[in-house]
């Protein structure tokens, strides 16, 4: 105060400048200054609720207190309804569901939807108005009667009614077993960086506003409650009590019912401090007989690694419903389902860890999940490495046993590396909602838990643990956000971490181990896979009519992550042909640019028997083709699940024939000559995988010696309902024919397997051996009846007749149709096991059918029953 006070005194003395000074000052008082120090708002709830397990219901009366810490007044307050995600399906929440392939909720009945509705806002005792957010139907937006002034305060009342849905994400029921999460009107958080009303979400947590709770729970008598906070008190009347929860200095508030719980409790000695430790379990449930020792060892170990426990109450919930993992609320947490008492150790130590990561340092986990459950992970590691827990062992180092040696010996390494060789992953600091599911899991987690383990390589233990409990002491009860963890790091370490939390932002493993020469092993292995050039060996077997069995020796270098070069061989020998057959490949991938784009270069082989003829003399003569077929591929980036690619390929084709001549005395000369020949191949593919109608379509130039062809096939399907329910497969496709040159009979008759089919080619149209037949050229018997997935991909094969049907060397289209049989009309489902019944339809018309002296309609059709034995066979 002295030195102001004297640099006045001397500002005085020199009366111009002192002017000038105290000009620019009231300047700038004019202008309005927004405080750049933190400031977060308040928001303390009063509830009280009411349960009604029967109808599956809450009704409500909630006080909410909102104090206003920002340096702006508010003329609205956005208000989060959670509940009503479970609305319909055009919510944000039906949506993500979908694009993580879980149909159940998009196709469930009204009655197991929930909502939020009976609510009328009032603050400070006025009527309110509420208006819909333009986009989400779970959230609203509150105007306020009166602005709301910096420092000042607003009381906010409402009723609500809430019907519950069943268990889809967080909240719902599963038969008499109640989640009751995310259930109130809660004002969303409001700092610097404006408004974060945010949608309901199954993958991306929450963003909410500190403040006190008081929350009576009017329930059942014969169901007991778990609840956040403590118990203040409990009161019976007639067949109900109310359970009166209350606690400080959180910013959620969940509970569960059930009649099924049994409650073992305890105290732990926190620094002189009690603090009172349960477990909600079924009864006579073995696994969690030490549960309340698991707790305690998490909060301990918590408490010394980051810094103390500050509530005084602790408690895990067994999880009920149809769900592995678990799911933090504060002071409470819900844990999955676990066979082992080691598994469960391991998600009680997780979850109960959240109450430092989201419960006490409450960053906005649906911007960055990686404050949260990747910190979490770090700790989990530890928990497992350090705490001396007899349940958890490291696995040995030499392990026994053939399985036991390829098992990965971290499979999230492994998947992670995978992902990042593929350019599949994503950089840590992406957002909740833009992750992809498997990448949620693996980068939002797994990856945050290895940059940590980074930074205590780099920084060393002592540092990071003083790192982790100033930013503890810092910014608990508060919102920190990456660059408050940055600064604290900094701060703490005295060293410049640029480098360090840029890795947060790029793609990739984090270290790229080198690969220690070549290693021979037998079939595979998934363990150590990223340290070492592999070669496989295994041994293999083949069939088809003609060859019959075939033994031999594949070799291959195939293990995660796929090697950048790739390849298999696999020399066969034929007990049939008593010949060396041979199938094999290589590819090799790189990534131009910066973008993910990715070509692939290879080259496919093979070799085998197609045909047998046998002659006068009873000898066998077995007809073979060798075929190479060199390919270039371009992938572009893929996008919200969809794929684009264009590939070249060049079959070059070398078949042994049978040829009939004369000689001048007419009599039969066979011979057999090796016909050369060739196809090119491009084309474009476009791939949309979604849960809900994926479809793809291709469209195909293929040109030989004297012939060109273009082909459109379109493929989608429509579901019925659930995933596993069903649904309808449908295919488009459009083909025509040119020929190069004048068209005469030779070229006809020359290039007649190559031609357009309404049926499905069969072997001998198989032209670029692409396909696995049995029998290839058989006429008769069951190898006959196999056809390939191509043209118009009639079932029936007419070949076999006097003469094929839609076969035209001009255009053709098809549409075909195939159906699963619901269970109330397949005849087969009263049988113990799934037969795969599909019924199916297919249309067509080709040039042909439309000439004047046409002995078949315009348009054909054919339908039956079919029974797919796999996937395209």
């Amino acid at each position: 105060m002295k030195q102001i006070i004297s640099a006045i005194s001397t500002l005085k003395k020199n009366n111009r400048l002192f002017k000038i000074i105290l000009s620019i000052g009231l300047i700038a008082a004019s202008f309005p200054i927004k405080a750049q120090d933190y400031w977060q708002q308040e928001s303390d709830h009063n509830i009280e609720v009411k349960l009604d397990p029967q109808t599956k219901t809450l009704d409500g009366f909630e006080t909410i207190t909102y104090v206003n810490h920002s340096p702006d007044t508010l003329n609205f307050i956005w208000i989060h309804l959670w509940p009503n995600a479970y609305k319909n399906d055009r919510t944000a929440l039906s949506d993500q569901l979908l694009q993580n392939d879980q149909t159940d909720f998009y196709f469930s009945e009204e009655e197991k939807r929930g909502y939020i509705n009976r609510l009328d806002f009032k603050v400070d005792n006025i009527p309110a108005l509420t208006s819909e957010h333009p986009i989400h139907q779970d959230i609203t937006r509150l105007e306020l009667p009166h602005p709301l002034i910096p420092g000042g305060k607003a009381i906010i009342t409402t009723p609500f009614h809430v019907k519950l849905p069943a268990y889809f994400s967080r909240s719902g029921y599963s038969d008499s077993d109640i989640a009751v999460t995310q259930w109130f009107p809660k004002p969303a958080v409001y700092d610097k960086s404006g408004w974060h009303e945010i949608p309901y979400l199954d993958q991306g947590e929450f963003f909410s506003e500190f403040g006190k709770y008081d929350v009576a729970i009017t329930a059942p008598a014969d169901y007991i409650i778990a609840a956040t906070g403590s118990l203040a008190d409990s009161l019976k009347k007639d067949s109900l009590i109310t359970w009166h929860y209350q606690e400080d200095k959180i910013h959620d508030f969940a509970f569960f019912a059930s009649r099924n719980y049994m409650v073992d409790w305890d105290t732990l000695n926190l620094n002189g401090r009690i603090i009172t430790v349960s477990s909600y379990h079924r009864k006579n449930d073995k696994v969690w007989k030490n549960s309340v020792s698991l707790i305690k060892k998490a909060v301990q170990t918590k408490s010394q690694w980051i810094g103390e426990y500050p509530y005084n109450n602790v408690k895990a919930v067994q999880h009920f419903f149809p769900s592995s993992g678990g799911m933090e609320y504060p002071t409470i947490t819900l844990i999955g389902y676990t066979e082992t008492e080691q598994d469960l150790e391991e998600v009680i130590n997780h979850e109960v860890g959240h109450n430092w990561f989201y419960g006490i340092l409450a960053s906005d986990e649906r911007r960055f999940p990686w404050m949260d459950e990747g910190i979490n992970t770090y700790y989990d590691n530890r928990y497992g490495r350090e705490a001396s827990i007899k349940t958890i062992k490291k696995e040995s180092a030499n392990p026994k046993g053939f399985l036991a040696k390829r098992i990965p010996e971290d499979p999230e390494l492994l998947m992670l590396a995978t992902l990042a060789q593929e350019r599949m992953d994503q950089p840590i600091s992406t957002a909740s909602p833009d992750f992809s599911r498997t990448n949620y899991g693996i980068i939002a987690y797994s990856k945050t838990g290895q940059w940590m383990e980074l930074m205590e390589k780099q920084l060393g233990r002592y540092t990071v643990d003083s790192i982790m409990r100033d930013y503890f002491s810092r910014w608990r009860f508060k919102h920190p956000a990456p660059d408050d963890f940055k600064k604290t790091a900094e701060t703490v370490s005295g060293k410049n971490l640029d480098s360090l939390f840029s890795l947060l932002n790029r793609k990739g493993m984090l270290i790229n181990p080198e690969r220690k020469g070549l290693k021979i092993m037998a079939f595979s292995t998934l363990r150590e896979s990223n340290n070492h050039h592999y070669l496989f060996l295994a041994p293999a077997l083949g069939y088809n009519h003609y060859d019959k069995f075939m033994v031999g020796l594949v070799a291959h270098n195939y293990t995660l992550p796929l090697p950048r070069l790739r390849y298999f061989a696999a020399p066969l020998y034929a007990t049939g042909s008593k010949t060396l057959n041979m199938i094999g490949g290589a590819e090799f991938s790189f990534y131009p640019g910066k973008n993910d784009a990715r070509i692939d270069a290879g080259l496919n082989a093979s070799a085998f028997s197609y045909d047998l003829f046998v002659d006068s003399t009873g000898k066998k003569n077995f007809l073979d083709f060798k075929k190479w077929a060199p390919f270039i591929r371009f992938e572009f980036p893929e996008k919200s699940g969809i794929r684009n690619w264009i590939e070249w390929k060049t079959y070059l084709i070398s078949e042994k024939t049978l040829f009939f001549t004369r000689d001048s005395n007419l009599n039969y000369r066979i011979t057999y000559p090796i016909k050369d020949y060739f196809i090119n191949r491009l084309a474009f593919n476009h791939q949309v995988n979604r849960t809900l109608y994926p479809f793809d379509y291709s469209i195909m130039a293929e040109q030989g010696k004297e012939f060109m062809k273009l082909n459109f096939t379109w493929n989608a399907f429509f579901n019925y309902g659930e995933k596993k329910k069903g649904g309808l497969e449908a295919r488009f496709y459009a083909g025509k024919f040119f020929y190069l040159g004048e068209k005469t009979n030779t070229k006809k008759y020359s290039t007649y397997r190559y031609h357009l089919n309404l049926t499905g080619a069969n072997g001998y149209e198989d032209y670029t051996y692409s396909g696995y037949f049995a029998g290839r050229s058989e006429f008769e018997g069951m190898g006959s009846r196999q056809i390939l997935r191509r043209d118009g991909f009639f079932k029936i094969r007419t070949d076999l007749l006097s003469k094929k049907v839609g076969k035209t060397d001009d255009w053709l289209c098809a549409l075909n149709f195939s159906s699963t049989i619901p269970n109330n009309i397949n005849p087969l489902s009263v049988l113990p096991f799934k037969i795969p019944l599909r019924a199916f339809l297919d249309i067509g018309t080709f040039s042909e059918a439309w000439d004047n002296e046409s002995t078949t309609g315009k348009f054909l059709y054919d339908a039956g029953l079919e029974l797919v034995l796999a996937r395209n066979l």
